[in-house]
């Protein structure tokens, strides 16, 4: 079959980068039986009895016909692939015809940078660049630390699609292309483009910070003197955010040169890089005499090793922050676009710095998860520190294994043959391209204004807090999401959160599935007038559940991974047969059944029909598992002050979480699902949770003689230095009262109060409303957990929280019902 992803293996380096790339085991292919059973568990909850009867039977009758078969031959084809899931991710990924802003790509919003100087765009630009360019010689020069979780080295691999690579649409699908000796940036001011190189060919820094400044500088006067009007005109950076195949047919339009040949040869272009099969475009040498063609301007861009956009708004709060680093800005004048959502690229990695100094990252997420590009902000952010420590003290330590040489003391001529001069790119607007840049804009304003963007910077308490009353701060939270929707609309929702699998060579995630028997019992009776101690027991019981799933998720054995396999094996076998039928040629007819292997003879034998469509992948249990409402992912540190995505369904949330040790920072969007409302409850619940947790701490110490932790005056040894002069100053006391703790209480339902969990059943059937699990198996959990409650200490049990989930494969659009040759994609999951 064809590859259309660039996936190919590279030589394990030598340096410390990549020196545990061997090491690392393969991601394992899970036991059938186990990943039914998962499965089965997840959207058990989510189904009415009759239903999940139905997905059961379904799941027999896979288990006994299908199943096996599909499983040898899945487990036959990851024998000699790196991962057995990493092509059907590529290819989920880039047959994605949707755009890929607010589908694809998450962002990042970087803390203020703590020195005052480079609180102003030019001056933070140029040191998040050079940070940048230092964070890139490190990794080509493989002296960056491995990735690593409590001694456990991870895979590296996805830092080789940081740097220099673009998504590029093709008729055939997106494919993705990356220059390893890339040596210039991109960077865009009001909608246009300039470039200039930034390394030598040993990828050591050319400019300094003060040089890139200037540059910077240049770039911004030059692009305000093009009037708006006519920046919009040009802004072709906007048709990265069209549907692909209209993308993919203007990108031929645009390749078409519009000049003779002799121009293409002085701008020194090459189509390729044959030396190792993938697309590698040099970049364009612009003379003064020479035209400046589309072609070539796509190649710059392609190959540039990322793009910095230099803003020219001010967003002030923090939710207009978060739309301008996920799709930019809409704001019409006059009738023309000046928003800045046309001052994007986003088919590569993107540094976004807006007029006041606020930055942020927005990257392509084909090739690449939160935790990898996570540890490039940090660096950076950190790097940025550092340096401006040593410019205090030259003693201060460098988080670089080496640095590069400084260029203010090089020679010129050493840098070789390099333009460290801004040039501005020129396109060609024919007819058609100008035609395609307004449809493009309206489209993308739509889109924007299609979905709303609010943020929940809560300060009362963080992972430090959460921990020491005994939760994992990540299942913590979860559970939050999953009482503040149930307080709202009195259902449980599929909720879809990923797991970190990079300590499995090639690996990516794995989607937790938060929803659990625990979690619906949780939920229901966080609902009802029931005892502060009696809610909490049944959060522990949630959070531990979650915090054992995603374990589980963690060691690569869940089941939406293998699940999705599973089907993609089957959709193989499918496309096979329909070659096999329309291909007479021996020889093809020859590949294709090699490629297949044994399973082909198994079908063909009438084991395995093709005719018949598998009917757990066409069961109504499969649409309500792969539906996500609720994505959800948790990725960030001291660093970021926020990160988020769009919504990945109509009806549904897309929330990203930052989880520090005395706050949480999280960004919700929907398509005006009231996203305020629904934070506006998750605040209160929190606020509410707290109060419930020092009820049950009170009532732990009732009763206890402990010596007071604030003494009287009159216990106080005397001040023999000092004597009694001067006034007593004391700080504010913290009380554990019953008033302090009536002041923590959350208004959760917002006025409406608690609904007995009986009384709720009956309203909710009466709306024809449905139950996301059965009233038995709730009540079966509440007697389990109410008899435990009698037996259990009150010490409080604390919970390992994983760290290092990401946001990854979980951009696109709901599953529905899958037809004979219609292809699932990993959006769906």
């Amino acid at each position: 079959m064809p590859i259309k992803a660039v996936a190919n293996e590279v030589d394990v380096p030598q340096g410390i980068t990549f020196a545990h790339q061997a090491e690392l085991k393969k991601l394992p292919v899970p036991p059938l039986e186990d990943t039914i059973t998962r499965y089965l568990a997840c959207v058990k909850n989510l189904q009415s009895p009759r239903e999940h009867e139905e997905t059961k039977a379904a799941a027999a009758k896979f288990l006994k016909n299908e199943g096996p078969l599909l499983q040898d031959m899945l487990i036959q084809y990851a024998s000699s692939r790196s991962s057995y899931i990493e092509q059907f991710w590529y290819d989920s990924y880039l047959n994605f015809n949707n755009p890929v802003v607010l589908n694809l790509n998450p962002f990042f919003l970087l803390e203020d940078d703590p020195t005052p100087a480079r609180n102003d765009q030019v001056n933070r630009a140029a040191s998040l660049v050079m940070s940048t360019l230092s964070f890139v010689r490190a990794l080509r020069r493989e002296e960056l630390a491995p990735d690593a979780i409590r001694g456990q080295k991870l895979c590296m691999y996805q830092y080789s699609r940081i740097f220099g690579t673009a998504r590029i649409s093709t008729e055939h699908g997106c494919v993705m292309q990356s220059d390893y000796s890339s040596k210039h940036i991109v960077v865009m001011a009001r909608s246009q483009f300039y470039w200039f190189d930034v390394l030598d060919d040993n990828s050591d820094l050319i400019m300094t910070e003060k040089d890139l400044a200037q540059n910077f500088e240049t770039i911004i006067n030059d692009a305000q003197n093009t009037p708006i009007t006519e920046a919009a005109k040009g802004a072709v950076g906007i048709l990265t955010a069209e549907n692909r195949r209209i993308w993919a047919s203007l990108r031929e339009s645009l390749s078409i040169d519009y000049s003779d040949s002799s121009d293409n040869e002085r701008a020194g272009v090459s189509d390729h890089d044959s030396s190792n099969g993938s697309r590698r475009y040099s970049r364009a040498r612009k003379g003064k005499n020479s035209k400046n063609t589309n072609r070539e301007c796509l190649q710059v861009i392609d190959s540039a090793l990322f793009v910095l956009c230099l803003d020219f708004s001010t967003p002030e709060t923090a939710s207009d922050l978060a739309m301008n680093m996920l799709c930019g800005t809409s704001v019409i004048e006059k009738g023309v676009q000046v928003g800045t959502c046309t001052n994007r690229w986003y088919d590569k990695l993107q540094i976004i710095v807006t007029k006041n100094g606020s930055a942020g990252i927005n990257f392509e997420h084909t090739g690449v998860d939160g935790h990898t590009v996570l540890r490039l902000v940090s660096d950076i952010y950190t790097d940025s520190i550092l340096r401006f420590a040593k410019s205090i003290n030259g003693n201060a330590p460098s988080l670089w294994a080496s640095e590069s040489p400084d260029p203010a003391q090089r020679d010129p001529a050493s840098f070789g043959d390099v333009t460290t001069t801004p040039h501005k790119l020129e396109w060609t607007m024919v007819p058609e391209l100008s035609l395609a840049l307004r449809f493009a804009e309206t489209r993308l304003a739509d889109l924007i204004h299609q979905n709303e963007f609010e943020v929940l910077e809560f300060s009362h308490y963080g992972q430090n807090y959460i921990k020491s009353m005994g939760f994992s701060p990540d299942a913590f939270v979860q559970m939050a999401f999953q009482a503040a929707y149930y307080a709202l609309y009195g259902k449980v929702e599929c909720t879809y959160e990923p797991a970190m699998t990079k300590k499995f060579f090639h690996g990516r995630t794995e989607a937790i599935r938060t929803v659990s028997e625990e979690s619906v019992a949780f939920v229901r009776k966080f609902c009802e007038d029931a005892p502060a101690k009696t809610k909490i027991e049944y959060l522990r019981r949630a959070c531990v559940s979650h915090a054992a799933k995603t374990k589980i998720c963690s060691d690569g054995l869940g089941q939406d991974r293998h699940l999705y396999a599973l089907y993609c094996m089957y959709q193989r076998l499918v496309e096979d047969d329909e070659a096999l039928r329309l291909a007479p040629d021996d020889e093809v007819v020859s590949n294709l059944t090699a490629s297949s292997g044994d399973i082909n003879d198994k079908a063909g034998n009438g084991l395995l029909s093709t005719s018949e469509f598998p009917c757990l992948f066409s069961d109504s249990g499969w649409d309500k598992h792969f539906n996500t409402i609720i994505s959800t992912s948790n990725c960030g540190n001291p660093s970021l002050r926020l990160f988020g995505f769009g919504p990945t369904s109509q009806d549904g949330f897309g929330i990203g979480y930052i989880i520090k040790n005395d706050s949480l920072s999280i960004s919700a969007s929907s398509k005006h699902r009231q996203t305020r409302r629904f934070l506006d409850t998750l605040n209160n619940y929190l606020i509410e949770v707290r109060s419930l947790l020092r009820q049950t701490e009170q009532r732990k110490s009732t009763g206890t003689r402990a010596r007071s932790p604030v003494r009287t005056e009159q216990a106080r040894p005397p001040n023999k230095r000092h004597g009694k002069s001067g006034r007593q100053v004391s700080g504010p006391r913290r009380s554990s009262d019953s008033s302090s703790i009536d002041e923590d209480k959350g208004d959760m339902l917002g006025g409406y109060g608690y609904f007995d969990v009986g009384e709720m059943e009956v309203l909710l059937r009466d709306m024809g409303v449905g139950q996301a699990a059965s009233s038995t198996d709730v009540i079966r959990e509440e007697s389990r957990i109410n008899e435990s409650i009698q037996n259990t200490s009150n010490s409080s049990r604390g919970h390992h929280h994983h760290h290092g989930r990401h946001h990854g494969g979980q951009y696109g659009n709901p599953l529905r019902r899958p037809e004979v040759g219609r292809k699932l994609t990993l959006m769906d999951i």
